[in-house]
């Protein structure tokens, strides 16, 4: 009978965790703290902001302009890491532009 009662127990945890980890949401960061993130990597001035979907991730992408030009910094929208950093050309940055207007 203990033996029954011990195999219930362990039977009706297993349940539910399994049914916790299952509906686990992901939680996406704030604008506020992925713009904090990204001028942390490039602290100059932000030209503009978004948040969008790029190769199938969720992402806030800022446009911060340097000295040595706008930086392009994308930062995923649930883990905080940043994914992107880079000189974006003034073509690059018109041909991005182009292609948002189609859209």
């Amino acid at each position: 009978m203990a033996d029954t009662l011990a195999l219930c127990i362990l039977f009706s945890q297993g349940i539910a965790l399994s049914q916790s980890s299952s509906t686990t949401k992901r939680h996406k960061i704030t604008m506020a703290a992925a713009r904090k993130i990204a001028l942390g990597s490039e602290p100059g001035i932000i030209k503009s902001a978004e948040r969008e979907k790029e190769k199938g991730k969720l992402i806030y992408s800022f446009d911060i302009q340097m000295p040595n030009g706008i930086h392009e910094v994308n930062v995923d929208a649930y883990g905080g890491q940043i994914l992107e950093d880079s000189i974006e050309t003034p073509a690059e940055e018109a041909q991005e532009k182009a292609q948002e207007k189609k859209n």
